[in-house]
């Protein structure tokens, strides 16, 4: 099996050593960039294997794509730049998904929303580019001004990218920003940024620490080019142990789905992680210990391995086992509220299509 971020592993297989397609089960990806390469794969009849997408779990959007991305996403600018973000003025291009969303995107939708809700926090002046209507009004609702970046290209102090579509900053926004304006991405690989535009004859680039560039006009203007446009947060930050252990624990799962699946259960394709029942035999804790308590009240009471488990209980699942880091302890549905709200008392909580 090929466990992946980034799509890397796999592109270097498949033009490098193809033949060892025959001798794996399948391939997990966890990253929005490894996900495109492998419907890039697929459209073209390329895909030799099944492939999970991990990138579209709720435990990876809920968690990785939106709180970590929203400390990250200070934590990356504040250590590129040391600048005071309150009352900066900044552009973050994407609000949530476009296009093949379902597939593609839809993780970006917590990233943009995050990026905002962190820089509002310390006090800056957040402007949001949006191409869709729906995503456009849930910005406004949310307090932050909607606008196409011609408007404020010339005026904001910061502007990030996390649309997952690519060219969504060219020279033309490029040529209008003010001098030290800060540019970076937190979005889908390093297209997001037209960085060919930049590599011209006529402006200069200067490294002046890890990961910043200057990119100098020849009136002397600069921009701050930040990781040379890939993302900001795996390339100038780190991630906080609670959220790796959430997203490798669900790759962990998707491991093992597919090392367990019979033979012909999944083709060449890419799949989320199984919904439809008979598929999947976790082994549920029966109770969770919290170490100054005690036992406390049952995850779920399942005595023995169930197979009529769907993705919903297996992203549940993840969450729960994370649970007694925070001594959090779950409330317990009465007989009579499961049937109020038509779910089991155990879970699952979530219909099959919460994302």
């Amino acid at each position: 099996q090929v466990l992946d971020d980034g799509g890397d592993l796999t592109h270097w297989i498949h033009e490098k050593h193809p033949s060892l397609f025959q001798t794996l089960k399948g391939i997990v990806e966890e990253s929005l960039t490894g996900i495109h390469r492998l419907y890039q794969l697929s459209k073209a009849g390329k895909l030799c294997l099944p492939a999970f997408n991990v990138n579209d779990c709720v435990t990876k959007q809920k968690f990785d794509s939106l709180y970590c991305c929203k400390e990250s996403v200070l934590s990356g600018l504040k250590r590129t730049t040391d600048v005071m973000f309150g009352g900066k003025q900044v552009l973050v291009c994407g609000y949530g998904e476009v296009g093949e969303a379902d597939q593609l995107t839809s993780c970006l939708a917590q990233v943009g929303k995050g990026c905002c809700a962190a820089l509002k926090a310390v006090g800056a002046v957040v402007y949001v580019t949006e191409a869709d209507p729906i995503c456009a009004l849930q910005a406004c609702m949310d307090g932050f001004r909607v606008v196409r970046m011609e408007e404020v290209a010339a005026q904001v102090d910061v502007v990030i990218t996390c649309t997952g579509n690519k060219n969504v900053v060219v020279r033309k926004h490029l040529d209008r920003m003010k001098n030290g304006c800060i540019v970076c991405n937190m979005g889908h690989s390093n297209t997001e940024i037209d960085l060919a535009s930049l590599r011209t004859a006529e402006l200069r680039w200067e490294r002046v620490r890890s990961h910043v560039d200057h990119v100098i006009w020849p009136d002397g203007k600069r921009i701050l080019l930040l990781a040379e446009g890939r993302l900001l947060n795996l390339s100038c930050s780190t991630v906080p142990s609670i959220v790796l252990s959430i997203t490798t624990t669900t790759q962990a799962l998707a491991l093992m789905e597919l090392y367990s699946a019979p033979e012909g259960r999944y083709k060449q394709d890419i799949y989320l992680l199984p919904k439809k029942t008979g598929t999947l035999t976790p082994q549920y804790p029966s109770t969770h210990t919290h170490p100054a308590q005690g036992p406390g009240p049952p995850l779920w009471s399942h005595k023995s391995p169930r197979s009529d488990l769907c993705v919903c209980v297996l992203d549940e699942f993840v969450a729960a086992l994370h649970l007694p880091t925070f001594d959090a302890h779950l409330t317990e549905l009465s007989e009579e509220q499961a049937r109020y709200l038509g779910v089991s008392k155990t879970g699952p909580f979530k219909p099959h299509h919460y994302r």
